[in-house]
């Protein structure tokens, strides 16, 4: 990148957005934390062998005291029962995975990757293993007694393994619970929604922020259009990062959003007046946006509702037929919808003091939430009455909310007033008139 100007000011914005995104790789990786244990093991293996050298004609406090034979089969037998271990917890956590993808909906099996406890048990039980196999070649036959520090942390290792082994079994069978399944993910997006209008995950203020009108693109002349690089959804955007590769003077448009599916080639952004050297911009802009195979809760608050809204659907389906569940995960909406509604979200232009503007028209508003919270969960539960009151009374609470709080929310009132008609509307036909009576009551009260 050339020194100086907005390229370097764009520099510092993306080491932050690829600090993020590889943050969040790392925390959904089930190798990379029990890898870093795996490799401690080893140097605590290499350590405490020192020690025992240094120390092996004196006896160390606090240790066991086994003969060489003792401990070759104490540590043979530990290490064949833990890596046995091993295989059948990864055995439930594939059958964990399977049964929340099947009842649930695939997307929720990212709360089981990024599990720090499932995560650690399994390096734990690599580590044992591997730190008793170490042990075994460096015994010494010949020797009075075996190494004391390394056979002591060695029964340490397993000792823990036990009792992690214990609480994961109980805590993996509550996870199971789809309370707590639909708790994580709207505590997720509560605390993106927490961030609006802009935070640290959601998008910080671009420069000294300014409401600046969008232009009339047909009278701005040639423009550059910036590509995509690949297929994938939109995971991150740094709009420091896209407004600081663009020179001064000019106006930058987002053809994407965060949560939006990208086609290779398809536009991303334009910028006009178009740079006089087109390439370091287009390079930042596309650098600038995170692109991935699937969505993540980075900064996508649409992805949590799409979340809930995939449990509720499973849940009145047919094979499921749950309508609790159907409820239970509405009310969670309504929960995270009530601070969204009442939030600010950020504008759709941008502009600071160098005269730059990022516009970002595909950004979600909140009429276009309140559409992605309610619209499929209304349509599958057309009959069922019990869902649909509980539709209706959440849509009211809402309503309520921004009627109380003013300032300027008549579009989203418009919008619930729209969901709560289309609720009394999609009743199932065959729906008893007693049922229909009461979603109406639902919906006027």
């Amino acid at each position: 990148m050339r020194s100086g100007g907005p390229s370097d000011e764009a520099a510092v914005h993306l080491r932050r957005l690829r600090l993020r995104a590889l943050s969040d790789k790392l925390r959904e990786s089930l190798l990379f934390l029990p890898a870093l244990m795996l490799v401690a093991s080893v140097i605590i293996a290499v350590v405490l062998e020192r020690i025992d050298e240094t120390h092996s004609s004196t006896p160390l406090p606090w240790t066991f005291h086994f003969t060489p034979g003792t401990a070759s089969t104490l540590l043979g037998i530990v290490a064949g029962a833990v890596i046995t271990t091993a295989g059948v917890v990864f055995s439930l956590l594939v059958i964990s995975l399977q049964l929340a993808s099947g009842q649930f909906s695939p997307r929720v099996l990212r709360g089981f990757w990024r599990d720090r406890f499932g995560q650690v048990l399994i390096g734990l039980l690599l580590s044992t293993f591997a730190f008793c196999v170490l042990v075994l070649a460096r015994l010494n036959p010949a020797a009075r007694r075996a190494p004391a520090l390394s056979v002591m942390f060695a029964l340490l290792l397993t000792l823990a393994s036990v009792v992690f082994i214990v609480v994961y079994l109980d805590r993996i069978s509550r996870q199971q619970y789809v309370g707590r399944i639909v708790a994580r993910i709207a505590d997720e997006t509560l605390a993106l929604i927490h961030e609006l209008p802009y935070g640290p995950h959601v998008g910080m203020l671009v420069g000294e922020h300014a409401a600046v009108p969008a232009p009339d693109t047909d009278t701005l002349g040639e423009r550059l259009i910036v590509r995509a690089p690949k297929d994938g959804w939109v995971q991150q955007i740094s709009r420091r990062a896209v407004i600081a590769a663009v020179p001064p003077g000019s106006v930058v448009r987002l053809e994407t959003r965060v949560g939006g599916y990208l086609v290779r080639d398809t536009p991303l952004a334009s910028v006009w007046p178009p740079p006089q050297d087109p390439r370091p911009t287009a390079e930042v802009i596309r650098a600038a946006v995170i692109v991935g195979a699937a969505r993540t809760m980075q900064q996508d608050i649409d992805f949590g509702l799409r979340q809930l809204s995939d449990i509720a659907l499973r849940a009145l389906s047919p094979a499921v037929n749950d309508p609790t569940t159907a409820i239970e995960v509405i009310l969670r909406i309504g929960s995270i919808m009530r601070p969204l509604v009442l939030a600010d979200l950020p504008s759709a232009a941008h502009g600071d003091a160098a005269g730059r503007i990022l516009l970002t028209p595909y950004d979600m508003d909140h009429a276009e939430y309140v559409r992605r919270a309610f619209d499929q969960i209304r349509v599958y539960a057309a009959g069922h009455p019990q869902v649909l009151v509980a539709l209706a009374r959440t849509q009211r609470m809402l309503r309520g909310a921004c009627m109380l709080a003013g300032g300027g929310r008549d579009h989203i009132v418009a919008a619930l007033d729209r969901q709560i008609v289309q609720t009394v509307t999609c009743c199932d036909p065959a729906m008893l008139p007693e049922d229909r009576a009461r979603v109406e009551l639902a919906a006027q009260s």
